[in-house]
């Protein structure tokens, strides 16, 4: 196909490409890796039914569940208890509801969480505090917060006694914006939006979600490298100006299904490269119109999927089926920028007890070619309040999976707490020749700033070393809220005379500004025809 790379033999072909007056290489990356994709059973039992998760930049993963659900299966630490007249179902409750789960030793530290979380949202801070907002009940204005702290350390859930979001916000969706406020839209309660710290503004309605009916709860957000954000609710999208409260575009509707809450198709924003100028989504998945509240029938899943260039002049779906059809699927960009979509099931819809026929194998999607890769199957369902995030060492972490009202450990889907790792093709030792390992990169990048990385790699590289920017989202209902990827323009590999193993140093160029990377905590990874590293953490920053 004319503009795309060959793939012979899988190796990576390269090409030129101009930015400024200086010349840099890019990698076509429009290959897969040799070798086999694998599944490992990381813990038995996390305590807790992960509904919600993030990974942070001191290497622990956050899980949190409902509080409002009976008791876990792990207790609070120190003889800790809760005593919340408020719950429903156990308002003297001394077992946890979040924990803090650690992918070094495969264990679990128990966290207090004071509200319920139920189908609440969050997102990172710049300075990588994990911020929570919404939920349930007594929960549903709460803003929570976590400072994140080594596996070994005691930081743990903090929630303000003084600020509360200006809406409740039940199944709402954050986004960072470019200044480190969040933008937190919708939910049950409400179709407004409203920023945390509010700076003094109010709440701003929202048509597009005024419109959607039972359909646009968790609705997708993506910045746009113009500091736009595009937003989806059910089959819409808008582009919406925040600063001034204008709807600048509306966008054709995708075809098919519903896509949102709670027929739980997910989106990506692609990777971003080149000169940030285009933005391209991708949204997969969703569920029938009549299979909420349709238990019996058990409709078929949504198996198609649509890409849309939201910067063209003439921005239009571009409509395709995935190999296996599926609602409640997470989709994870991988290191390559590769889309894996994981997770979900093939018939009904998200809620209680009401979809069937588990989606066991993941698929990969490759975006240079649109074409899909069926993945072996895990032999544990993940449906209804399952998740899927992406790991430094470029696993994918799975967790979760709860169908019912309360734990339940019987029947078809019980209630699910063992933690899982999928290791994409890249991870076959069979790659390891390949495989780059980052040995000095900067602990901060500055916007449109050289820096340089280094690296050993034990077999020589044959061409450029591409260097990728992956945020760390928070993930729940099938959908990462603040997932995005950015490629950096770099330079070929150089090799550093006199080192005792095969190293380069590359040079790159941080992103140019924060409408494109947020200032928060990243992943880099180095990327070799195909097969990434181990990612370092750098925080992006003016």
């Amino acid at each position: 196909m004319e503009g795309q790379c060959s793939i012979g033999m899988r190796k990576l072909l390269y090409t030129l490409f101009f930015l400024s007056a200086t010349t840099f290489l890019k990698p076509c990356e429009a290959q897969t890796a040799a070798g086999n994709a694998t599944w490992a059973l990381l813990l038995q039992n996390a305590g807790i039914a992960a509904m919600h998760a993030a990974v942070t930049f001191m290497g622990p993963v956050i899980f949190l569940d409902r509080t409002d659900i009976g008791p876990s299966q792990i207790a609070l630490a120190n003889n800790v208890c809760r005593n919340d007249s408020l719950d429903q179902t156990l308002t003297y409750d001394c077992s946890a509801h979040s924990v803090m789960f650690d992918p070094a030793s495969n264990t679990v530290r128990p966290l207090y969480i004071a509200t319920d979380t139920w189908c609440s949202s969050g997102q990172f801070l710049p300075n990588g505090t994990l911020l929570q907002t919404g939920g349930f009940n007594d929960g549903v204005q709460k803003i929570r917060w976590l400072s994140p702290c080594a596996a070994d350390g005691d930081c743990d859930w903090v929630e303000s006694t003084t600020n509360v979001l200006q809406a409740g916000r039940w199944y709402a969706t954050n986004q960072l914006l470019p200044d480190g406020t969040q933008f937190v839209l919708g939910g049950q309660f409400s179709n407004a939006y409203e920023f945390v710290p509010s700076n003094g503004l109010g709440l701003f309605n929202l048509d597009l979600l005024s419109t959607q009916g039972y359909f646009d709860w968790y609705p997708f957000v993506h910045l746009l490298p113009d500091g736009n954000l595009w937003i989806f609710a059910n089959r819409d999208s808008i582009l919406l100006d925040y600063t001034t409260n204008t709807v600048l575009q509306n966008y054709p509707p995708i075809t098919g299904e519903p896509r949102n809450y709670p027929c739980a198709g997910s989106s990506v924003l692609l990777a971003l490269d080149g000169d940030y100028t285009q933005a391209e989504v991708l949204v997969c998945g969703g569920a029938s119109v009549m299979a909420p509240g349709n238990v019996t029938a058990q409709y078929p899943a949504s198996q198609t999927c649509g890409r849309m260039v939201l910067t063209s002049a003439t921005p239009a779906w571009t409509m395709f089926e995935m190999p296996i059809r599926r609602n409640m699927g997470d989709m994870v960009m991988l290191p390559t920028s590769d889309i894996l979509i994981i997770n979900g099931a093939q018939n009904g819809a998200q809620g209680w007890d009401s979809a069937t026929n588990a989606a066991l194998n993941p698929v990969t999607y490759y975006p240079d070619t649109s074409t899909f890769v069926v993945e072996p199957a895990t032999t544990i369902a993940r449906v209804y309040h399952s998740i899927a995030v992406l790991l430094p060492d470029g696993r994918v972490l799975i967790a979760g999976s709860n169908c019912h009202i309360l734990y339940t450990f019987t029947g078809d889907f019980p209630t699910e707490l063992r933690v899982e790792a999928f290791s994409p093709e890249y991870l076959d030792p069979v790659n390891d020749p390949m495989r780059p390992q980052i040995t000095t990169a900067p602990e901060i990048l500055v916007y449109n700033t050289s820096f340089t990385v280094q690296i050993t790699i034990p077999t020589a590289p044959t061409g450029v070393v591409g260097l990728t920017l992956v945020s760390v989202p928070f993930t729940t209902h099938s959908y990462s809220q603040g997932q995005r990827q950015i490629k950096l323009p770099v330079t070929a590999p150089t090799a550093i005379a006199g080192s005792a193993t095969p190293a380069y140093s590359i040079s790159a160029i941080g992103p140019v500004s924060g409408t494109v990377a947020p200032s928060s905590y990243y992943m880099l990874f180095a990327v070799n025809n195909g097969i990434p590293s181990t990612a370092a953490w750098v925080n992006v920053q003016e």
